[in-house]
């Protein structure tokens, strides 16, 4: 895959009146971000901000945000994307897409709701010995270790992989609290950041946290959560980095500590649309 870093990403949304972004490279070329000097009518934003980790870099008088938190996808950000297991469970379950898996099973009586749920974790549990870190996963969490930043999971699959990717790859790096299928409404739904975001005793919702994962649901679910948002980018995902609710684009998790130390800026501007509820939901159902 070829991504075009010099070409700077673009909002699509009718309801901004968005001028030319400023542009640059950041971690060696690998990393991408777009700044953009963009209002809703009558109504100026600022794009997400935080201070820079490296307490050299910080200056007297920086009003940045404190970055207090990071919340994980798991499948896919990371560990290497198992996107087959999608239409396994499909056919398993004798649906077809664009149907949410989780919401047919929530659907079903209660009579039933189990035996379908068993036949999704049967194979999420085959898949899950396959597993993969994604490259940078054990640099990032170090990094982030060392920095005193913590680190929760908010995730659509059961408890099981979880347990199985973190004892596999990351078995000193401490990730509290880690929401899985269990809890509900799932994403793209905020209620699981913000869930964190509370046990965190955070009381300004998702606003000092980064959402990182690799779906619309991920970079939705983070949006409207009030965090900034970082797309983990792969062949299938690229669509997904001139998406609105995506601030910052990386091709390996690593690529995060530069940024980090130097500073997060975003380019998603917070409330600055009116999130329509049902074409987001839709969204993330046709990318499942």
């Amino acid at each position: 895959m070829q991504l075009l870093l010099h070409r700077p990403l673009r909002l699509c949304t009718s309801l901004l009146q968005v001028q030319k972004p400023s542009y640059r490279l950041v971690g060696g070329g690998r990393t991408f971000r777009a700044r953009f000097a963009s209002t809703m009518v009558g109504s100026p934003r600022r794009p997400r901000r935080f201070a820079p980790l490296d307490p050299a870099r910080k200056t007297d008088g920086d009003e940045r945000s404190i970055l207090k938190g990071i919340v994980f996808d798991v499948d896919g950000t990371l560990c290497e994307p198992q996107n087959y297991m999608f239409a396994e469970m499909r056919a398993a379950l004798g649906i077809e897409k664009p149907t949410d898996i989780l919401d047919h099973i929530y659907s079903l009586p209660a009579s039933e709701q189990e035996v379908a749920q068993e036949k999704v974790r049967a194979i999420e549990r085959t898949a899950m010995a396959s597993q993969k870190a994604q490259p940078g996963l054990v640099e990032l969490m170090d990094y982030l270790d060392s920095r005193g930043i913590p680190k929760g999971i908010c995730t659509r699959n059961f408890d099981a992989p979880v347990d199985h990717l973190l004892t596999t790859f990351l078995p000193t790096s401490k990730f509290h609290p880690v929401v899985t299928r269990e809890f509900r409404p799932p994403k793209p739904d905020p209620a699981g950041i913000l869930h964190i975001a509370k046990e965190w005793a955070h009381t300004n919702g998702g606003s000092n946290l980064i959402m990182v994962g690799d779906s619309i649901d991920d970079m939705t679910a983070g949006f409207r959560a009030g965090a900034a948002t970082v797309l983990l980018v792969n062949e299938v995902n690229a669509h997904l980095a001139e998406h609105q609710h995506t601030d910052l684009v990386v091709k390996r998790l690593d690529e995060l500590i530069e940024v980090l130390e130097n500073g997060f800026e975003g380019r998603v501007e917070s409330g600055e649309e009116s999130v329509d509820a049902k074409g987001l939901v839709e969204e993330a159902l046709a990318d499942k």
